[in-house]
């Protein structure tokens, strides 16, 4: 048996040296004890990866819980193997089809499941497609209506006519940046008295010959109602019986859409209406996936121009695409097919109902304190909103928000818009994941602080910069 014996580095063996990595070379240690790293330029050199990490990791304690964070509608929690998946999946180029195609299988079926659950009349025709989240599925809604009107009126546009989009004074912010971004005027209906949200026949007055569409949300930011998806179809039906002008609906499902189906199956607001044109969804919402995911479905191809999609000649493959990005990572769509095949329809219904009952339980003890007047009470979106009770002088909903959140709780206050600006309100979102114990110990958060706040002389601020963002 032969020994082995040590090589040589003669010139009668040459002698490959190994590869490495920088990634894998430990800065010095002692080195790494005194280093200061500039905050806002790039270090001159390498430092450890622990020394890195820790770095980083210290900075960022000072974040709030984003479990206690109840002004946003973002999940916070997910299984461990959804984020093992989401691990396996952050470095797969979800626009790479060709290279990708199991990912690209997984996300047609999602768009698949989905067009079944909102009644599409023949699911398999629907045309959709992933998203970063909802604010890019709207964008591209919003451009397919435009483009269909622009179509339909190329005598007049772009030459003397300047197209329109009707909603309400409480769309999310993304309309807004919608109609700023692409030249659309934005016909807002504004809030009146009591009533939160988009008005059916004060929608179908604003809309004329220049109306790319309306758009109703099913499930408002500023108090989680739905707005009434049917009847303003039917306001519609009636306005082109009158005019013969004929204006599509999208339906801003941002939330909504992932709880009526499972909650409110009686509910009529989805492709089973004709006017419904397209409709989208938050997947990072109450789908119940980590931040980075949104749907955007149109009923037939008829809705979506052929135009808008391109084709793309990309790594090798052809690829059609409809979107404002492209590099993105594909783990957040394996994450929405992991909770579809997960949970399943009855599994769906089974955790929006606990978020549901957690809200309407919350709002009912938050209203027998007597402090507060309750807007609405968490039983359409898992939200509910509200405000002091008549007679409270001694403080504000931002007195409120502001002490709760020295007990670790961001609840957001803050005033709704244009003829309500006199309202001011607080507003709490119940997710997966925010359990009943958790809302016990919120009521008792409340209870410990109130007695303070009765105490007051009066609110210790009208500043209303002070309120808190909600637009999540």
């Amino acid at each position: 048996m032969a020994l082995h014996q040590g090589g040589t580095d003669g010139d009668g063996e040459r002698h490959r040296k190994l590869a490495l990595n920088p990634f894998y070379g430990v800065a010095d240690p002692v080195g790494d004890m005194e280093a200061a790293p500039p905050r806002h330029r790039l270090p001159d050199g390498p430092m450890a990866p622990t020394t890195a990490y820790q770095l980083v990791h210290d900075e960022l304690m000072l974040d709030g819980n984003s479990r206690l964070n109840l002004a946003t509608f973002v999940t916070t929690w997910m299984e461990p193997q959804a984020a093992a998946l989401m691990g396996e999946c952050r470095d797969k180029n979800m626009i790479d089809k060709d290279e990708y195609p199991r990912t690209a299988e997984l996300e047609r079926r999602c768009v698949a499941m989905l067009a079944d659950l909102w009644n599409a009349p023949e699911p398999t025709a629907t045309v959709g497609c992933s998203t970063t989240g909802s604010s890019e599925a709207c964008m591209l809604a919003g451009l397919a209506l435009k483009r269909r009107w622009a179509l339909r009126n190329a005598d007049r546009y772009p030459g003397t006519a300047r197209p329109n989009l009707v909603m309400g004074a409480n769309v999310q912010v993304c309309w807004d940046k919608f109609c700023t971004f692409w030249e659309i005027e934005a016909r807002q209906v504004p809030m009146e008295g009591e009533r939160f949200h988009l008005d059916p026949q004060s929608a179908a007055a604003l809309c004329d010959e220049n109306t790319i569409g309306v758009v109703a949300v099913l499930g408002s930011t500023f108090d989680g109602s739905y707005e009434p998806v049917a009847e303003i179809c039917a306001a519609l039906d009636g306005l082109q019986e009158r005019t013969g002008l004929d204006v599509p609906v999208h339906v801003d499902g941002a939330s909504g859409a992932m709880i009526a189906p499972f909650l409110d199956e009686d509910l009529v607001w989805d492709f089973r209406l004709p006017r419904v044109a397209s409709i989208n969804t938050s997947g990072h919402k109450y789908g119940l996936v980590y931040p980075g995911v949104g749907w955007a479905l149109w009923r037939s191809p008829a809705e979506l121009p052929e135009e808008l999609v391109f084709r793309v000649n990309y790594l090798g493959g052809d690829m059609p695409t409809f979107a404002l990005n492209f590099s993105r990572p594909g783990a957040q769509v394996v994450a929405q097919y992991y909770s579809f095949l997960r949970l399943g329809r009855d599994g769906y219904r089974a955790v929006q109902q606990a978020s549901r009952d957690v809200a309407r339980g919350l709002a009912s003890r938050i209203e027998a304190m007597g402090d507060f007047r309750l807007l609405s009470r968490g039983d359409e979106l898992p939200v509910f909103a509200f405000t002091t009770a008549p007679g409270v002088r001694n403080f504000d909903v931002f007195d409120v928000s502001r002490r709760l959140r020295e007990r670790g709780w961001l609840v957001p206050a803050y005033t709704f818009p244009a003829n309500r600006e006199d309202l001011a309100v607080l507003r709490i979102v119940c997710r997966n994941g925010f359990s009943a114990d958790l809302a016990e110990l919120l009521v008792e958060s409340f209870e410990q602080v109130l007695p303070e706040l009765r105490a007051q002389s009066g609110p210790a601020t009208r500043d209303t910069s002070a309120a808190t963002s909600f637009h999540h």
